[in-house]
């Protein structure tokens, strides 16, 4: 029979995820990589709440990782139109250049 992994190896692995993703935010400028590493920290806060709902031994987490799920599928339609409109625009996908875009 194969044993659980322990809930502090999860929530570590999903601090870890969510750090990188917090730190791809703070220092890249491409709008890609921006989505994808918000994609990361909500992937990151899925797994925390699978992780605590299997300790505690209630569905709660999981249902939340499908609400998770939902959003981040929202967020890259989302997404995938800023990007097509802002390359449209510019030519690229800086993000210091969203301050001209103009209503």
């Amino acid at each position: 029979m194969i044993d659980t992994i322990p809930m502090e190896h999860g929530l570590i692995v999903a601090a870890l995820m969510f750090a990188i993703g917090l730190y791809g935010v703070m220092v890249r400028r491409n709008l890609m990589f921006l989505l994808m590493s918000l994609e990361l920290m909500m992937n990151a806060a899925a797994l925390a709440f699978v992780v605590g709902g299997s300790a505690w031994g209630q569905p709660d987490g999981q249902v939340m990782f499908v609400m998770v799920l939902t959003l981040a599928a929202a967020e890259a339609c989302i997404g995938l139109a800023l990007v097509l409109q802002f390359y449209h625009r510019f030519q690229h996908l800086d993000v210091d250049a969203a301050s001209e875009m103009k209503g």
